[in-house]
């Protein structure tokens, strides 16, 4: 393969150049190659069941899907078919001018407040932080240790989920327990989805034409995996999941907040093990867990039906994530906008309308027909009475992952693209 580092400046792709972005999970790779300065994706795809007796590839490219059906068997194998479907169906990775390898990895525990260049030591601090993340850094480790054998000639930058988080108040991120324990095991709030929160928090801004400084902001992740957020001048200052991904919102799988008793009551009582409570808790529970079902399509059609589990695990939702709203406009003292994103916040009129229902003396309401549908582009859905804007705007991690790599690699002396249109914000986490 041509080296990628030197690519043609009159490439198709620009001068500017692309980043390949890699996303590595316990069985699975997903990836796109994004031009950073126009935002759009110009290929991408998905390794799934790796290491299972039939894996799959998914390819998209030029409005075209390619899907292979075949056995494979670790990471690198993956990745290798990965490359070899650019190489087949394209586009070529050396004309595409591919600038940075961006990688996410989930947990960035105290060490890493920034996206950073990839370097022996940096592999050896995230192996070191995995325990704090067990089901996420080794996978993503994996992945990025691939990456840097099979493209050796570009820089590969992290970006880490957390990153965004480090600037919460001591008094946000502090646990209320002994704190040489706490210190000894790294017990503290960390704080997820912060690529998003990050990125939708700037979006705003530019899409209102305002600095993002003079905002008060809440963003609302809902996904399978949901989260809030409270960001004052661009800056995070509160969020709902904590030193995991369990913590806080009622989800698709998880919980969300639980009395911590309640799992020395089953240990005790019910006779469950730490490891038969861990998998209650993250996979069955949630609205699977009320409901039988975490598909929000699923899900209203059991409520229309009169189901009355649906309608209580909606209930349940509703209420919790109405609940952190309130707190988070406490926390704030003013709420410029409220936004919701990811595939249920930026597809499920009937949550964001519900959601918000009561806050009217707050000066928060939805307006029923800018509400309806689903949200492919950045649209205010309050009426114009409101004092506190409502927004639903389309995340997009794999562009956020792909300009932080460029503004890394730039920052150390590589060439990569130039800030124009509709710039990225500054690096993760301020720090």
């Amino acid at each position: 393969m041509t080296p990628l580092s030197q690519p043609s400046p009159s490439s198709a792709f620009g001068a500017h150049g692309s980043v390949l972005v890699v996303n590595s999970g316990s069985s699975s790779i997903k990836y796109q190659l994004v031009n950073p300065v126009g935002g759009e994706a110009i290929a991408s795809g998905i390794v799934e069941r790796i290491g299972e007796e039939q894996g799959s590839l998914r390819h998209t490219f030029g409005g075209l899907t390619t899907r292979r059906t075949n056995p494979i068997a670790d990471h690198s194998e993956g990745l290798r078919a990965v490359l070899a479907m650019f190489e087949e169906i394209g586009p070529d990775l050396a004309q595409a001018h591919v600038v940075a390898v961006g990688h996410r990895v989930v947990h960035g525990g105290a060490v890493f407040g920034s996206p950073v260049i990839v370097d022996d030591e940096v592999i050896k601090q995230i192996d070191q932080i995995s325990p704090l993340a067990p089901l996420h850094n080794p996978p993503n480790l994996v992945g990025i240790q691939v990456a840097r054998e099979l493209l050796p000639d570009v820089p590969h930058v992290v970006v880490f989920d957390t990153a965004f988080f480090r600037t919460l108040p001591e008094a946000a991120a502090t646990y209320a327990i002994d704190r040489e324990v706490a210190a000894e095991h790294g017990v503290r709030r960390y704080g997820f989805h912060g690529t998003s929160h990050h990125y939708v928090s700037g979006k705003v801004a530019r899409v209102l034409g305002r600095r993002v400084e003079e905002l008060n902001q809440i963003v609302l992740h809902l996904g399978n995996g949901a989260s809030a957020s409270a960001v004052r001048g661009g800056v995070a200052v509160e969020t709902s999941m904590g030193m995991t991904p369990l913590e806080g919102l009622v989800m698709g799988t998880r919980s969300g907040d639980i009395d911590p008793a309640v799992l020395i009551h089953l240990q005790r009582n019910a006779g469950l093990s730490v490891d038969e409570v861990d998998d209650l808790l993250n996979r069955r529970s949630g609205l699977k867990g009320l409901s039988g079902e975490n598909d929000f399509r699923e899900l209203h059609e059991l409520v229309a039906a009169g189901d009355e589990d649906a309608t209580l695990a909606l209930d349940v939702y509703l209420h919790r994530l109405r609940k952190y709203i309130g707190a988070y406009h406490a926390v704030l003292g003013r709420v410029d906008v409220i936004t919701f994103t990811a595939g249920v916040g930026e597809n499920d009129d009937i949550v964001r309308a519900r959601a918000l229902e009561g806050l009217e003396s707050l000066g928060i309401a939805v307006d029923p027909g800018r509400n309806e549908g689903r949200k492919k582009e950045p649209t205010i859905i309050s009426p114009d009475w409101c004092s506190t804007l409502v927004m639903v705007v389309p995340t997009n991690e794999e562009l956020a992952i792909a300009r932080q790599a460029v503004a890394t690699i730039e920052a150390a002396g590589f060439e990569g693209s130039s800030d124009e249109s509709d710039p990225a914000p500054a690096a993760a986490g301020h720090a």
